[in-house]
């Protein structure tokens, strides 16, 4: 609901080789270390001796979770998601991990992503007996992989896998083993890590595996980042080894350049490519394609801060902080109105006067969606004195909505979709506006033929077929 896009959510799964310690710790500080992928919901599912148990709940993961009821989720083997909704409504319902308990054993699933075949499985599924007790389309993945778990580990994942469509990045526990996928086209990030029980958390823990939508939470941990699991990939990790095999037939790589953009940490690395650096040469990029005379430079906190240092590079304009964020403020996406989100907008940013003021300013930030924030700041800036603000954004216009796992507004409500840019100039009451290009946003990727991404928000031309009047659920 505010002037951001926002990734659905992140996973985190941990397999430790002694049974006797509690996996449940080390997955609470890996899920604070993936917040920022969500914050509606939190849970982690722990298995011991072939039982799962499951804790979850609406909020932040230091609001659902507390060392009272950590120390109640005893097991070697556990699994944790965040969650902000993109397939199903916010309630307790959709909260992730989903469980399974069957015949044949208990399986947990934690999902991110969306699935664009959800509807056409779960009605399957209905027909065949199977019963749903939320709107998820992560419930889908859990009941498949129980309907078919009779077939043995391995046939049941692959045979799920083979089955859904859209994107996905999955930690699985099952009484057998942890298991991680990702899609064929690796829209969405997953990565793998080892425990050595030598340094930091790790050291109550012993040796271990770890699966991470991102790298930075496995840093989080004291664990050590191994590699990204490869789109197509199923990695299965029990006592006795990391067994990994490709699912699907080689197709076109399409990670979501947004993860690079704006999502991801700036610790984190995503399929080799270091966050922190793509958005610097994104603003050394921009810089080159669109500078202006100014006297600053100031970066939209956070993600905006590495561009404006690489705008500030290629152009020779100075760096400076010139606005502070609120990192107390109510999150802005539960606004229910336009109204309201300018107002929680207001006490998000301020200003440093005495740097911006009788200033040449060029704001960079990392997208404009609604532009809610946009205009916002060029107030706040003129207000305190800025003489001329230039905004500069290190991605392309968001004129499309994604099917794949980002919770994109309306196309109606992309402030960008059917907007000049000298139109979207005068909205926001800026003295300038520039985006980056679509090559120079694969340039600072270092794109190249095998190393490809989806652009879906951008351009419209996605790496999935997606039906053309499909709302966004």
């Amino acid at each position: 609901m505010d002037d951001k896009l926002h990734d659905a959510c992140g996973v985190f799964g941990v397999y430790l080789d002694d049974p006797e310690r509690d996996a449940a710790p080390l997955v609470y500080y890996g899920l604070l270390a993936l917040q920022h992928r969500g914050q509606e919901s939190a849970g982690i599912a722990v298995m011991k001796n072939l039982n799962i148990d499951m804790r979850k709940g609406m909020g932040l993961v230091t609001e659902v979770f507390n060392p009272e009821v950590l120390d109640q989720l005893k097991g070697s083997a556990a699994v944790g998601h965040v969650r902000y909704s993109t397939a199903g409504s916010s309630t307790i319902e959709n909260a992730q991990p989903f469980v399974s308990r069957f015949k044949l054993g208990s399986i947990a699933v934690a999902h991110n992503g969306t699935l664009t075949n959800a509807d056409v499985v779960r009605e399957l599924l209905e027909d065949s007996g199977i019963g749903f007790t939320a709107s998820s389309d992560s419930e889908v993945i859990v009941n498949l992989i129980a309907k078919n778990y009779r077939k043995g580990l391995e046939k049941a994942l692959t045979d799920t896998i083979k089955f859904i469509k859209g994107s996905y990045a999955l930690a699985v526990l099952t009484g057998e083993a942890l298991v991680g996928a990702r899609d064929p086209n690796g829209i969405r990030p997953l990565c793998l890590g080892r425990l050595s029980g030598k340094a930091g958390l790790s050291s109550e823990a012993g040796d271990g595996w770890i699966l991470s939508s991102e790298s930075c939470a496995i840093d989080a941990v004291g664990a050590e980042f191994i590699r990204n699991i490869e789109p197509g990939e199923l990695v299965i990790i029990t006592h006795n080894e990391v067994t990994s095999f490709t699912f699907s037939e080689k197709t076109r790589r399409a990670v979501c350049s947004f993860e690079y953009v704006y999502f991801a940490r700036p610790d984190s690395i995503i399929d080799t490519i270091d966050v922190y650096g793509s958005r610097r040469r994104a603003g050394e990029i921009l810089g080159r394609e669109s500078a202006v005379a100014a006297d600053l430079v100031i970066g939209v906190p956070d993600s905006g801060l590495p561009a404006a240092i690489g705008y500030g590079k290629t152009t020779g304009t100075p760096f400076g902080l010139g606005i502070v964020k609120s990192r107390y403020v109510a999150r802005t996406f539960i606004a229910p109105d336009q109204g309201k989100r300018e107002k929680a907008v207001s006490v998000k940013h301020n200003v440093i006067k005495s740097e911006v003021r009788d200033k040449r300013v060029v704001l960079v930030d990392d997208s404009i969606v609604r532009g809610t924030t946009s205009r916002r700041l060029v107030t706040i800036l003129k207000d305190a004195g800025a003489r001329e603000v230039h905004i500069r954004v290190c991605s392309p216009p968001v004129r499309c909505p994604c099917y794949f796992g980002i919770d994109t507004p309306h196309r109606k409500d992309l402030i960008s979709n059917g907007t000049s840019i000298g139109e979207l100039c005068a909205s926001l009451g800026a003295d300038s506006l520039a985006f980056i290009s679509v090559e120079g946003l694969l340039e600072s990727l270092e794109a190249t033929a095998e190393k490809s991404y989806c652009l879906g928000c951008f351009t419209g031309e996605y790496p999935i077929p997606v039906s053309g009047d499909q709302e966004r659920r």
